[in-house]
Formats: structure tokens, sequence, C-alpha cells
């Protein structure tokens, strides 16, 4: 089981949001044999997560500059982009459905493709009895996230 003491030493935390402050904490990783830009464009188009993000219904641009919602599993979430580094890093932290959140991804430029990390904390309520009841169930959706991130950016023109 990831915890805590595995988070990647160049994550950004906000304050609040260290992985030994969450209910919750994942990891994900994984080399996608394409360029960090084509990744980069994938994971800040937020409006087409519906297409690809596994449990996203609906995503649309917020009310504030930065920000946008999600529609996750039917529970509505705000979400305001924390850190945005083309190419290299994207963050955004979260609140809904009894949860804060925040995610982390690095995107690395490695021989033949990117090495791609994401990380999640989650506090609050929801979070806790997530945890209990089924605490692999966080590291398999960050999984299937990955995996299709991977898919669509192998195919995307200009792949490696």
């Amino acid at each position: 089981m990831v915890g805590a003491s595995d988070s990647h030493p160049d994550i950004h935390w906000p304050s609040g949001f260290s992985p030994d402050q969450a209910h919750g904490f994942c990891q994900a990783q994984a080399v996608v044999h394409a360029p960090p830009a084509t990744a980069f464009s994938l994971l800040s188009g937020v409006e087409r997560w519906p297409e690809w993000v596994p449990g996203v219904s609906e995503a649309h641009a917020g009310a504030l500059p930065g920000g946008f919602v999600v529609l996750f599993h039917g529970h509505r979430f705000e979400i305001c982009v924390g850190e945005e580094v083309p190419y290299s890093r994207l963050g955004w932290s979260g609140v809904g459905a009894g949860v804060q959140l925040y995610q982390a991804w690095l995107l690395t430029a490695v021989a033949g493709g990117t090495h791609v990390v994401t990380e999640n904390v989650v506090r609050g309520p929801a979070a806790r009895s997530l945890n209990a009841s089924a605490p692999l169930w966080t590291q398999r959706l960050n999984a299937l996230w990955l995996a299709q991130l991977k898919r669509l950016s192998e195919s995307a023109p200009g792949g490696v």
C-alpha cells in the first residue's frame, strides 16, 4: 500500500494537504510514450475530461478564473488550479461530496517519452469512510486515469 512516505519529492503540496495530513493518499506513475506537451494538453483540457476520465460526466469552466466544475460519479466538485507550469506540472484543489482534495501531476521528459506521476490527497468525512471501506478504490481510480492518459497520449498525432 502506498503511504505518505512514498510521495514524490518534487510534488508541491499546499499548506494542509501534505500526504501525512491526509485521510486518503494515493499515487500512480507510468512512462507515456509521447512528449510532455501531449500529456499536459490532455490534462489541462478540462472540457474534454468526460470523454476519457473515469467517473467524470461533466466538466466546464467555473465562476472564478482558473476554476472549473466537475461532476464526478454524480457529485459536484468545485476545482481551483493551484499550480500550472506548462508541460511539467499541474495541481488543483477541490471541494465537494464531503471531501477536500488536492491532485498533483508531475511530467518529466525521459528517453522515449514522459514520466508521469500523479498523487492525490483527500481529506474529510467521506474520505475517511471510503478509506476504511474500500482502501484500494482511489489507487485503482488513479491507475485507470493514468492508463487512459497514456493510451490517448500515445495515440495522438506527434506521439513518440
